[in-house]
């Protein structure tokens, strides 16, 4: 399994143009073995939506309910284990609260991070792809 960041996930559900055709080959490759959503990435989706910094095609609840099911596409809950790992994260990783659970995520299950974002991509103590 592989962990997508809340963008990535958000351009796969959408079929955005914005998902580049490297990131679209490593999905359907890993796919079989699941794309794993951190439960953040859902309430960083609502929070976009209700800042409009996110337009949808549709309402929120109908979006996710959307996002969620879509096929391979595995939520991994946010656990008391988690919750302490990015507490705790190595180095000097930025204040970002939903990014810190992002890759604490990745770390607990040890799973690869297909992200976008500059400040996880230097990030040296996580697995990224």
């Amino acid at each position: 399994m592989i962990l997508l960041d809340t963008h990535i996930w958000i351009w796969f559900a959408d079929e955005s143009n914005q998902l580049t055709r490297h990131h679209r080959q490593i999905i359907e490759h890993h796919r079989a073995d699941g794309l794993g959503v951190s439960a953040i990435s859902c309430w960083e989706v609502a929070k976009l939506v209700e800042y409009n910094r996110l337009k949808l095609a549709c309402s929120i609840e109908e979006w996710m309910d959307l996002a969620i099911s879509l096929p391979d596409v595995q939520l991994i809950e946010l656990t008391p284990q988690i919750a302490i790992a990015s507490t705790k994260l190595p180095g000097n990783f930025h204040r970002d609260p939903a990014d810190q659970i992002i890759v604490a995520t990745a770390q607990v299950y040890n799973l690869e991070l297909m992200t976008i974002d500059e400040k996880i991509l230097k990030y040296d103590y996580v697995r990224k792809i």
